[in-house]
C-alpha cells in the first residue's frame, strides 16, 4: 500500500510518501513493514505550499499520484489554517482517485515519534491554543506501550506554570514563556507509520480539525431599509 501523509498542524509542515507491505496474512489487523520513500518540509511563512510539497515528495519517491492508495493527515490541534489545508487536499484527492483516508491526532504522532526516539516515562505534550491557553495531553511511554494518562484538553497559562513547579516534563512545538519545554514538531513520517496499522478509514466529509472550544457565532442584525 502506498501512503501519502500530510502534517500541517505546526509551523514546521511536512509531507511523506511511504510503502507498507503486509508481513502476516489472515489477521484482523496484519503487521506491516513500512519504508519511507520520499519527504518534503517547509518552515515558517503564512501560506501552506501543500501541492508543491506533495509533488516534491512524490518525485523523490518516484511514485505517480495514481499509485497513492491511502492519505494520512494530522488533525491537530494546532494551526487551524494548516489543518484545513490538509483536509481540503485529502477531500479533493478522494474525489479524484477514491483513496482511503485516515485522520490522526497530531499529539498521537508526537507521542509515537517520542517513543521511537527513545523517550521513556511520563510526558506532557503542550500546544499553544491561543488566548493565553494551551492544549495538554499526558502520556506514559515505555518501550512497548504509549498509554494516555491525561486526555487532551485546554488549560490556562497559570496551570501550565503550576505544573512546571511540580516538575512535569513538557514536549511540544511551541515555546512557552517561563516553561522548560523540549521542542518537537509533528511529522508526516509518524502519520504514515501509524496509518500503516490502521483500519479506521473515513470519508472526506468526516474529517474535522481537533478543536476543543465550542464554536460560537453571532448572527448579524438584518440590514436597514432606507426608503427614498
Amino acid at each position: 500500500m502506498r501512503i501519502l501523509a500530510v502534517e500541517f498542524s505546526s509551523e514546521q509542515r511536512s509531507v511523506a510518501v511511504a510503502s507498507a507491505a503486509e508481513l502476516s496474512a489472515g489477521s484482523h489487523r496484519p503487521l506491516r513493514s513500512i519504508s519511507v520513500l520520499g519527504t518534503a518540509q517547509d518552515v515558517g511563512g503564512r501560506s501552506v505550499k501543500a501541492l508543491t510539497m506533495v509533488e516534491t515528495a512524490l518525485a523523490q519517491a518516484k511514485t505517480p499520484r495514481e499509485e497513492i492508495e491511502c492519505i494520512a493527515l494530522g488533525l491537530g490541534p494546532g494551526s487551524y489554517a494548516g489543518i484545513r489545508a490538509a483536509i481540503s487536499l485529502a477531500q479533493g484527492w478522494q474525489l479524484a482517485h477514491n483513496v482511503r483516508l485516515v485522520g490522526i491526532s497530531s499529539v498521537e504522532g508526537l507521542a509515537f515519534d517520542a517513543q521511537s526516539s527513545g523517550v521513556r516515562g511520563e510526558i506532557t505534550f503542550l500546544i499553544d491554543a491561543q488566548r493565553n491557553e494551551y492544549y495538554v495531553a499526558g502520556y506514559s511511554i515505555t518501550e512497548d506501550d504509549r498509554r494516555v494518562i491525561e486526555p487532551l484538553h485546554i488549560v490556562p497559562h497559570a496551570e501550565v506554570m503550576e505544573r512546571t513547579g511540580r516538575g512535569q516534563r513538557f514536549m511540544g512545538p511551541d515555546r512557552v514563556a517561563g516553561v522548560e519545554i523540549q521542542l518537537v514538531y509533528p511529522q508526516a513520517e509518524a502519520l504514515a507509520k501509524l496509518a500503516a496499522s490502521s483500519s479506521e478509514f473515513v470519508s472526506g466529509e468526516q474529517l474535522e480539525p481537533i478543536y476543543l472550544r465550542e464554536a460560537r457565532f453571532v448572527k448579524a442584525p438584518p440590514g436597514r431599509v432606507v426608503e427614498g
